[in-house]
């Protein structure tokens, strides 16, 4: 039998009933974010003094269930590093932007982010039940003044329900399991009432922060909801503990299926055991690692960037050594709103017109014979092609592959090479229109 997960409590808090100790309200109304309150708990470096005394920083809270995770005489605790600000923090960098996924620039209404074809992003608050020091969202995520209001409420589930090709939507925010219960409940209850969403997912780190928020009737109330979908947020195996292993456990036995979405993090988990002990105690809890994100050009997180290489080292490592559904996918975030980019080590490594060769994560390479007597799928004769529903502007290399377009061009393209010369005989446009292929797609 594997070792079991373990409780930890803080010396100052060995004398909190564990009635109160394990009510989610007590522990939210108890939450940590001075030097006076901190130092109770762990001794601060002088960095973190600085930090928590600055003015303008990122908001500081943490549950005192969470800050007791911490190993309270080591800086460089891999959960601590998460949630105490530090000196680095007021460093700018080249490239830091306020929203450097350009979440905003896709954003039709307020709180809404329609970045890709059929889902959108939900941001049902700004509040978190702890602040994560490199949040992508700091611009927005825990400032009270900027929470989202009931009109634009209204506005982002009237866009949705007038949106047919969104059949996926995904709550976050700030964090959608801080929300009161009725008011969460309420927006799964409109959700479910828009004929064309299929699915919805929620984002949350409650579950990690705060284990105690993940009760029977918590559950009981999600399970209504099906088909529903949850990801939680662990970066490193320390954050595993008995109480979130109980946390998930109820989930998943009310059937809702769980992932895991980690933040590459200098100093926190840039190694490939440590992610490999987080993988393996992921899937002891019933969770399957979903993303390993490098992390975001986001104003006071600088501190945390490793190189992209690390990422792809610490895939070659887990992909072929552990079991296939713990490998999670390495992704950037792309700058400026390109959306998620998945990279991997490089296992094709060349192909002709009818070898694959490629190679496995012990350096084994070999071929794959490919059929000489494949024919390719029909698109015209497919009744799933004919119906497809994917927008014209947003087909992307699909588009090409499927005939819908011969090329992609960047913007201005034909207007750069045109040079600017006068229209004369030979500048004929039908000489570049393919026959029986849509035109080029501008980008």
């Amino acid at each position: 039998m594997p070792l079991p997960f373990t409780s930890r409590r803080a010396p100052f808090y060995a004398d909190i009933p564990d009635e109160k100790w394990n009510d989610w309200r007590w522990q939210l109304s108890h939450r940590l974010n001075t030097v006076e309150e901190i130092e109770k708990v762990i001794t601060l470096t002088d960095s973190e003094r600085k930090a928590l005394n600055a003015s303008g920083l990122f908001r500081v809270e943490v549950t005192p269930y969470f800050i007791s995770l911490i190993r309270p005489e080591d800086p460089n605790d891999p959960i601590r590093k998460q949630i105490i600000p530090t000196a680095s923090e007021m460093v700018s960098f080249t490239s830091m932007m306020e929203d450097s996924l350009a979440e905003d620039r896709h954003s039709p209404v307020p709180g809404l982010v329609h970045r890709y074809p059929d889902r959108v992003l939900m941001l049902v608050t700004t509040q978190c039940a702890s602040y994560c020091r490199y949040c992508t969202r700091s611009r927005i995520v825990g400032d009270p003044t900027a929470t989202f209001s009931r009109n634009e409420f209204e506005m982002q589930i009237d866009y949705i329900k007038r949106t047919p090709q969104v059949r996926d939507v995904l709550l976050s925010g700030g964090d959608p399991l801080v929300l009161a219960p009725k008011i969460l409940e309420e927006i799964l209850t409109r959700l479910r009432e828009i004929p064309h969403v299929e699915i919805v997912r929620i984002g949350s780190r409650v579950p990690v922060f705060l284990p105690m928020r993940v009760t029977q009737e918590l559950c009981d109330m999600l399970e209504k909801f099906h088909p529903l979908w949850l990801n939680i947020h662990v970066n490193h195996p320390n954050e595993i503990s008995q109480e979130l292993a109980d946390a998930t456990n109820r989930m998943a036995k009310a059937g809702i299926p769980l992932g895991n979405q980690s933040v590459l993090l200098a100093g926190v988990n840039d190694c490939v055991h440590i992610q490999r002990k987080l993988v393996h105690d992921l899937v002891r809890i019933r969770v399957r690692p979903y993303y390993l994100y490098q992390a975001d050009l986001v104003e006071g997180g600088g501190h945390f960037r490793t190189a992209v290489a690390k990422g792809i080292e610490i895939i070659e490592g887990l992909r072929g050594h552990t079991s296939g559904y713990a490998v999670p996918q390495f992704i950037v975030d792309a700058p400026g709103g390109g959306g998620k980019i998945p990279l991997m080590p490089n296992y094709l490594l060349s192909y002709s017109d009818h070898k694959v060769v490629v190679r496995n994560y012990e350096g084994y390479v070999t071929t794959y014979e490919e059929p000489l007597d494949y024919k390719p799928h029909d698109p015209k004769t497919c009744s799933f092609c004919q119906n497809k529903r994917l927008e014209p502007g947003q087909t992307g290399i699909t588009g090409l592959l499927d005939g819908d377009h011969m090329f992609i061009k960047p913007k201005d393209f034909d207007e750069v090479h045109d040079r600017h010369g006068i229209q004369h005989r030979l500048k004929d446009e039908s000489k570049w229109k393919p026959l029986g292929i849509g035109d080029g797609t501008e980008v």
